[in-house]
């Protein structure tokens, strides 16, 4: 097959990419931080590859020469980019003061659709935890070499010597910034409850919890969303970067629930990023039909719910393949 794609057989070359398609997306998703953008980043990696195929030497497997080539265009988008914020959307009501303003307000989240094929022997994360938004937006605050690095070895679990030649450095300099990441990721994610003690996912418990949300949520019922939170929880609303923390979640539940006045509002389970997850729609009073009002993310801890995310991006619906609207009936 390779032969043949070398010798300019576009089927062929098809047939020997395609397997990989997908997990080059999440590997772009994690360095990106937006499916839009691994999404865009896939399609120039597979024109990279054809257009270099006749010259790739089996030096390493063709998956290894694809994230050679994935990682280092995904460099080069954060490189020439910068990191273009989103335009930060205005709210139909005014929001109360913010704990704090995220940095990174170009997440998105990701489709639960993909996991990634066995990691290396290296590996110290699992797919699922690999994938959460906690874990992607650690990434995002790292500069750029240091998250490839880490995705590279810590994710994929490829050897420091194949990470050094994929990314053109040295081990002694893998060494290094793996190290300075590894620090970096660790103390964003402190406190953060290990997989062991939060609830499996689609368990009993897991449905129990998620499906109280729900009830709360479209019922308008701030102190039963409330009592669902852990004492630690935050609420973030990408890509506006106002978030709340603890009895500051309350003040904007309170705002935002108002503004919604006699509007339905309605909930479609789905997951995201190995998360319990809801479409949420919005349906005007009397009206038919309710049409697309955000994606919420669910980040389960041992004592609660731990942070809720808010997307107001609608066009991650059609990443989950989500309809527009749907009826109120």
């Amino acid at each position: 097959m390779l032969q043949r794609a070398q010798a300019g057989d576009a089927g062929a070359f098809r047939d020997l990419v395609q397997p990989h398609r997908e997990e080059l997306r999440l590997h772009c998703y994690r360095l990106l931080g937006s499916v839009t953008d691994a999404e865009d980043a896939v399609q120039e990696v597979l024109l990279a590859a054809w257009r270099g195929v006749a010259g790739f030497e089996g030096r390493a497997s063709v998956r290894t020469w694809l994230y050679r080539i994935a990682t280092n265009r995904c460099l080069n988008v954060l490189r020439d980019n910068g990191r273009r914020r989103p335009p930060e959307p205005v709210p139909p009501f005014v929001p109360p003061e913010p704990t704090r303003r995220g940095d990174v307000t170009w997440l998105q989240p990701y489709p639960e659709s993909v996991v990634d094929p066995a990691p290396g022997p290296e590996a110290r994360y699992d797919g699922r935890e690999a994938v959460e938004l906690a874990f992607i937006t650690g990434l995002q605050l790292l500069p750029p070499r240091q998250a490839a690095t880490l995705v590279l070895r810590d994710v994929l679990g490829y050897p420091a010597a194949e990470v050094a030649s994929m990314l053109g450095t040295t081990e002694t300099a893998v060494k290094g910034a793996l190290q300075r990441a590894r620090a970096t990721l660790d103390r964003h994610r402190a406190g953060s409850d290990s997989a062991d003690r939060r609830p499996a996912p689609g368990s009993a418990e897991e449905q129990a919890l998620t499906r109280k949300f729900a009830d709360a949520f479209t019922a308008g019922d701030v102190a039963g969303v409330v009592a669902l939170l852990s004492d630690e929880a935050w609420l973030a609303m990408p890509p506006a970067p106002h978030e709340y923390h603890g009895p500051a979640i309350a003040e904007f539940l309170r705002v935002s629930f108002g503004w919604r006045g006699a509007r339905t509002v309605h909930l479609v389970p789905t997951r995201a990023n190995t998360q319990p997850a809801f479409a949420c729609y919005h349906g005007e009073p009397g009206a038919v039909t309710a049409h697309r009002a955000g994606l919420v993310v669910l980040t389960l801890v041992e004592d609660g719910i731990g942070r809720v995310t808010r997307f107001h991006d609608d066009a991650v619906f059609d990443h989950f393949g989500l309809p527009d609207q749907m009826s109120c009936a």
